[in-house]
């Protein structure tokens, strides 16, 4: 039974609607948010699938790229309904008829011009439904026993075919019928003699000359080091010479300060002219001239034979089937895997790709190989441009507003670089005048405090006190705590201290992890920080789409709300390393669905940047 089947276009205007059996118009409403989590989470997102479910609804659709209709079917997901797809089917190819009809004639859309619709699907359903359940019980007709194999097996097969085994095994052995104490005839009794003494040799062993064992050197410690007596004067180096010529590390003089925490410094701050004028990110790096990189890319494709050469097959004013888009779906989707996108969600863009091109009509002169690109383009563009705008700086000041401190927690694996990003993103708000509180709650790993108060300390060093007031402090209680304790207390220190903002400083954990995720899950919801980063490497490719899945499930697993509070935001880290192959920000980007804030680039507190679609897109398509 459905639920309802709606046909409407890509503009917005309802064309068609069907009711369920008893559904009026207030049960149909109920149906309105169900949709437009559709469209928004699958047709504006561009993102392929058969079905979508909302609770206990599920949905099917078919898109009409050539009249730009949309096609949806909702029924309940427990419902094994098999004729939906036959139903879309026929529905779209009857009803796109009278939509084009509409169009030479110019009714443009009058709902009385569909509304004779409902008695063609009336039909069409009835029709699907009796085939289908004639399929059924046409595969579900159980066999008599006179039909199956099992009848014609009798007492009398059995027997002769277990004689013909028996016959036919014995007639493939050969017998050998040579006595076996007489010897071989080919044989003379001189060979015969000489062949026994070769045997009876092979047995003795031949002894072995040992070489004597050369004796061991006594062991020479180290000797002191001796200078050419000719440099100096016939005699040695003595005194304060030799301590100038010694190379190893020289104990720091008395009174000079930390010589070593000044090199580090300057490492994590190469320049010091930064400091104060790094309240803005940059941007990645993209093109400036995009014709001039376009026609690059072009020549060096048609010059080495790449991706996109031997595809320029020029269509006429046709519109484009699977056949046509296919062969250059397969190479776009082996491209996009070799720039280190997940092998899933390559399939389902190249997916989404051809679904949006099937039965579009191509101009004269234009090729299917630039359409593909470009299509492909458009989806990677709007994947990676976010849906909502995450502004800290705004949110921080709407908090202080508030009373209250603005609170980021971190999350993410083992070793990508939570902590060196969290100073990054601590040096960059104190560049834009906020006091940051870091809670150290990894309270696990050996170091991880230790790591944290040599951050403070340099960025203290950086940005002195004013008024008494450091703008960097840590809130630490060792090792062995609980770390949802532990981040409460720091947002209520920093609220009496009016801190403007919270870092909380997470364990890392692999996603199989169940106590650790447990436990990252119970700190979010106790504390509800109002930014949960996910800080992923750009190295990983298929890993990046397990990690969020179970990041985002443990946290709804673990979350006895009703609505959970999941990542709202990615940092992806150690982009300097991976060249052209970007494609882990598509990855992370097309499983959550939410933005990355922020790029990690070096290992320095100014390497932090904003992410760039148009250049992550232009190295992903190179």
């Amino acid at each position: 039974m459905l639920d309802f089947f709606t046909i409407f276009s890509k503009g917005g205007i309802l064309l068609w609607c069907f009711n369920g059996v008893g559904l009026g118009d207030l049960e149909l409403r109920s149906f309105t948010p169900a949709v437009n989590t559709f469209i928004k989470a699958v047709l504006l997102q561009e993102k392929s699938s058969s079905s979508f479910e909302v609770g206990s609804l599920a949905m099917k659709y078919r898109l009409d790229n050539e009249f730009e209709l949309v096609f949806v079917v909702g029924y309940q997901k427990m419902l094994p309904l098999m004729y939906l797809d036959k139903l879309l089917d026929e529905c779209q190819l009857r009803f796109r008829d009278k939509f084009n009809n509409d169009l030479k004639e110019k009714n443009f859309f009058h709902s009385e011009v569909y509304s004779n619709f409902s008695m063609d699907f009336d039909k069409i359903l009835r029709a699907v439904e009796t085939s289908s359940s004639k399929a059924q019980q046409s595969g579900r007709e159980m066999r008599t026993f006179d039909k199956s194999a099992k009848s014609q097996k009798t007492i009398a097969s059995i027997y002769e075919n277990s004689n013909s085994s028996v016959s036919n095994n014995n007639s493939n052995k050969k017998i050998d019928t040579t006595p076996k104490d007489q010897p071989d005839p080919g044989l003379d009794e001189e060979t015969r003699m000489k062949n026994l003494q070769k045997l009876a040799m092979k047995g003795k062993k031949t002894e072995k000359l040992k070489s004597p064992k050369a004796e061991k050197a006594e062991k020479v410690g180290k000797k002191n080091t001796t200078w050419d007596p000719i440099r100096f004067g016939g005699r040695g180096a003595t005194g304060e010479e030799a301590k100038n010529l010694e190379r190893g590390p020289k104990s720091p003089k008395p009174g000079s300060g930390n010589d070593q925490e000044d090199l580090q410094l300057r490492q994590y701050v190469p320049d010091s002219r930064v400091i104060g004028h790094s309240a803005n990110i940059a941007e990645l790096d993209a093109h400036d001239d995009d014709e001039e990189y376009e026609l690059a890319s072009e020549k060096k494709s048609a010059s080495s034979g790449g991706l996109w050469s031997s595809l320029s097959s020029l269509v006429g004013s046709k519109s484009l089937s699977r056949n046509d888009i296919n062969p250059v779906i397969s190479k776009m989707q082996d491209h996009l895997i070799s720039k280190n996108v997940a092998s899933d969600v390559a399939v389902k863009l190249c997916e989404s790709v051809a679904a949006k091109l099937e039965g579009k009509v191509m101009g004269t002169f234009s090729s299917i190989h630039r359409t593909v690109k470009d299509t492909l383009t458009e989806s990677l563009m709007s994947l990676l441009i976010p849906k909502r705008r995450v502004d800290i700086l705004r949110d921080v000041v709407t908090s202080k507003k508030a009373g209250r401190p603005y609170v980021v927690t971190f999350c993410g694996v083992n070793g990508v670089g939570k902590s060196t990003n969290l100073a990054k993103i601590c040096f960059w708000l104190t560049e834009n005048n906020c006091r940051v509180l870091i809670a150290a709650c990894d309270t696990f790993r050996a170091g991880a405090v230790e790591q944290l108060r040599t951050h403070v300390r340099r960025l203290n060093s950086l940005h002195p006190a004013q008024n008494g007031l450091q703008s960097v402090e840590l809130y630490e209680k060792g090792y062995g705590k609980d770390a949802a304790g532990i981040a409460m207390e720091a947002i209520n220190y920093a609220r009496t201290s009016k801190i403007d903002v919270v870092l909380v400083d997470t364990a890392g954990r692999m996603q199989d992890n169940e106590p650790l995720m447990r436990a990252l899950a119970k700190l979010i919801a106790v504390n509800d920080p109002d930014l949960v980063l996910f800080v992923g490497e750009a190295l990983v490719g298929n890993e990046a789409v397990d990690q969020l899945v179970k990041f985002n499930a443990a946290l709804a697993d673990n979350s006895s709300s009703s609505n959970p509070h999941l990542i709202d935001g990615i940092v992806l880290t150690k982009f300097d390393t991976i060249d052209d192959k970007v494609g882990s920000a598509i990855s992370m980007t097309y499983i959550t669905g939410q933005p990355i804030i922020f790029v990690g680039t070096g290992q320095t507190y100014t390497d932090l940047k904003n992410l760039n679609a148009k250049a992550v897109v232009q190295a992903l398509m190179k």
